[in-house]
């Protein structure tokens, strides 16, 4: 089992942005970041990254949370491997 602590330390070393920025282009919208969502079919950009935060939401299919979640739902994972994953990329 993960610790809550551990998950927590693991979002706050977590650049959301460069953990999206991984399977999408972003591009910088004043202190966020936009980009074309990879959860649903769409031309205009609609999923927004807010680092200050370290989430993300997309406005198009209201899909949205933090790093954890966004590798979970673009893999297909659960939480534990996500969270693995996401530990590994970090070398936490």
């Amino acid at each position: 089992m993960i610790s809550p602590a551990s998950i927590d330390q693991l979002l706050n070393i977590a650049v959301i942005e460069d953990v999206v920025g991984d399977y999408i282009g972003l591009k910088r919208a004043g202190s966020r970041y936009k980009g074309v969502c990879p959860f649903h079919d769409e031309k205009t950009p609609s999923f927004v990254v807010t680092p200050s935060l370290g989430i993300y939401k997309c406005f198009g299919c209201q899909k949205g949370g933090n790093a954890i979640g966004f590798i979970m739902e673009i893999e297909n994972l659960g939480f534990t491997e996500a969270t693995r994953q996401l530990a590994r990329k970090y070398s936490f």
